[in-house]
């Protein structure tokens, strides 16, 4: 992948950008060809990446000034944050038509959900806990090798011809739980999917998770799909409600992503649903990370994306031991170079080889740890509030800039929040305590204390990550905290 020619304007992102298909049959060369045909491709792509950003970008020309001008090691190039990328928008793109400002309009229309930007680019929203949300803006070659990733590394080893037929003897329906509302990623890709699409739309439907779980449950038995996927925390209560007998659907496969999903969880999720449950890992900033295989392990796609996982300083971690965070390249994306950008999640690269066979190193993810929260019901017992739900609520306010809540009884709630700047952060936290009373009591919670104090948010002891939703019931005198 040589250097695009300088232009005034908009640089050419590719001569050619690749369709689906030509990127498809790319990827299954390089699985053949094994680890070193990958990690090959993955150095070419890196090399031409490094060169595009400091030629057409200046963020990353300013950045790598003090480089020497041949290619450099990856491990010179200084790491880059969400803040830093967003406070740097218009210096940070390659096409000077992509401001922040355009942007910002564009995803604030929940009726462009799933249409193209500019008419060629797919925009991604991240809810905002650093104040303003994170805008990722990807382009045809992005998406072309997205979905070429998807067809043939996710897809097949999911569907085989028996799940394959099962899935439509029961009617070929697929439903997607996820917190809805804004440009998140799974949503502009079920938007996307419904527009070009449209006789498929019916057989496809999003549930917000701020339902209410009766309703929730009750939409989904309505629907009764083949497929269900959600969060780990979300799908592990929909199949207690399934053991209970409230859920009444016998889906082929069950999907997860965004959090954590451990064996013991995948392992009751499974047992509950009576079918495989499998992982993936993506972002806002590269949707397609990782794939898990029918062993259970997340396999990095190495030939288009570069993940570090790196201590507290960005040194690089060691085989087998978790990482404080870790960087993440994308080799794929030319209007917004992503390189050694700080992705927040702490992972492991696994050692020794997978059973599948595959060339494709394995990682294990602790994405996020969030608990969720028994609260007291308005009827009596408990009603359980899921943490990515709480997270929609607190992040629709921008004004928000780091947050977490911490149950400490069965109706009470402890605010800790840090306001954006300029902005006075009793009122904020007042607004916000409002409107989680409301959410909470919509969910059929009892009338819930949520206490605003002076606290900031408490991030672990040992990781240093920061949990927003933490269920601290022991530790204050009382029983109930969710297991682990």
């Amino acid at each position: 992948m040589g250097n695009p020619p300088v232009s005034s304007g908009r640089p050419e992102l590719r001569e050619s950008p690749p369709s689906v298909w030509t990127a498809a049959r790319d990827i299954r060369q390089a699985q053949r060809g094994g680890a070193a045909s990958v990690m090959s491709r993955q150095q070419a792509r890196l090399t031409g990446m490094i060169a595009f950003a400091r030629r057409h970008s200046p963020f990353y020309r300013q950045r790598y000034g003090h480089l020497p001008d041949e290619t450099p090691d990856i491990l010179s190039l200084p790491p880059v944050t969400k803040q830093e990328l967003m406070d740097h928008f218009r210096d940070w793109v390659t096409d000077p038509e992509v401001t922040r400002e355009r942007v910002e309009r564009f995803v604030s229309d929940p009726d462009r959900l799933g249409a193209l930007f500019l008419d060629r680019y797919v925009v991604f929203a991240t809810s905002g806990t650093t104040g303003r949300p994170g805008l990722f803006v990807h382009d045809r070659v992005s998406v072309s090798v997205c979905l070429a990733l998807a067809a043939v590394r996710r897809i097949p080893p999911l569907l085989s011809p028996g799940l394959l037929c099962s899935f439509l003897r029961r009617g070929g329906r697929t439903a997607t739980i996820i917190a809805t509302g804004g440009h998140f990623t799974s949503s502009v890709i079920d938007g996307l999917a419904r527009r070009r699409y449209p006789l498929l739309a019916g057989r496809n439907r999003t549930f917000s998770l701020l339902l209410p779980l009766p309703e929730l449950v009750r939409k989904v038995n309505d629907f009764r799909p083949a497929i269900v996927g959600s969060y780990p925390t979300a799908l592990s209560l929909l199949a207690q409600e399934r053991e209970s007998g409230a859920l009444r659907v016998d889906p082929v496969l069950a999907l997860t992503g965004a959090e954590r999903l451990s064996p013991a969880a995948r392992d009751r999720m499974a047992a509950s649903f009576g079918c495989p449950v499998r992982d993936t890992y993506a972002a806002s900033e590269f949707p397609g990370i990782a794939f898990d295989c029918e062993h259970g392990r997340l396999h990095l796609n190495t030939d288009w994306v570069v993940l570090e996982p790196v201590d507290a300083e960005y040194r690089p971690v060691p085989a087998g031991r978790p990482s404080h965070t870790a960087l993440l390249t994308n080799l794929a994306n030319r209007v917004q170079p992503i390189l050694r950008y700080d992705i927040g999640d702490s992972v492991t690269w696994i050692p020794v080889p997978c059973p599948c066979g595959s060339p494709l190193p394995g990682i294990q993810v602790e994405g996020r740890r969030d608990d969720v929260l028994p609260l007291r019901a308005e009827t009596g017992g408990t009603v359980a509030i899921l943490p990515i739900a709480l997270c929609t609520v607190v992040e629709e306010d921008p004004n928000v800039l780091t947050y977490q809540l911490v149950q400490v009884g069965p109706s009470r709630i402890r605010l800790r929040i840090e306001a954006a700047p300029g902005h006075d952060r009793d009122r904020v936290a007042g607004d916000l305590a409002d409107r989680l009373r409301r959410f909470l009591s919509a969910q059929g919670a009892a009338p819930v204390e949520v206490e605003m104090t002076g606290e900031h948010p408490v991030r672990d002891a040992t990781g240093g990550k920061l949990r927003q939703v933490v269920a601290d019931l022991a530790s204050h005198g009382v029983s109930g905290n969710p297991p682990e």
